[in-house]
């Protein structure tokens, strides 16, 4: 996992061959001012959701885990929690997995947290099992979704 804000983003270009399209459509067009709704930069290669609506206060959403895309997690407006859990320390066996959705739920707790402020980002790789909108209050995010 890497935090930064988006004066960073130009550190990690090199860590995928698709994270310029990525960071290239944040800086061109203002995602701040989108509606809740789901985007697509390239196809199904590069997407995003931009998700508004209240936190999910101290309560820990159970760890969800990807295996075909890398999510950016990019906080628009709010305070946002992240708890995470390297996904080799989870239990992976005989857990349901949502190809359709490129997602399964983990039964363990996390064992770390990040707090993301507007304009942070966090890039959750499919080795990073996450638990995202912890916290209270309004939220709004952009989580752009990377294909492998």
């Amino acid at each position: 996992m890497i935090i930064d804000s988006l004066r960073g983003l130009e550190r990690y270009l090199n860590l995928h061959s698709k994270f310029e399209k990525v960071f290239s459509y944040i800086i061109k067009n203002d995602v701040h001012k989108l509606e809740p709704g789901e985007y697509s930069v390239v196809g199904k290669d590069i997407y995003f959701t931009i998700w508004e609506g209240e936190g999910k206060g101290m309560e820990i959403p159970k760890l969800e885990v990807h295996d075909s895309y890398i999510d950016i997690h990019l906080l628009l407006e709010g305070n946002e929690t992240i708890g995470f859990r390297d996904r080799s320390r989870c239990n992976g066996e005989g857990i349901a997995y949502d190809a359709e959705k490129d997602i399964a739920f983990l039964e363990e707790m996390p064992e770390n947290f990040i707090s993301l402020a507007p304009d942070n980002f966090a890039i959750i790789f499919p080795y990073d099992a996450h638990a995202p909108l912890i916290g209270e209050g309004k939220i709004k995010k952009a989580v752009f979704k990377v294909k492998m």
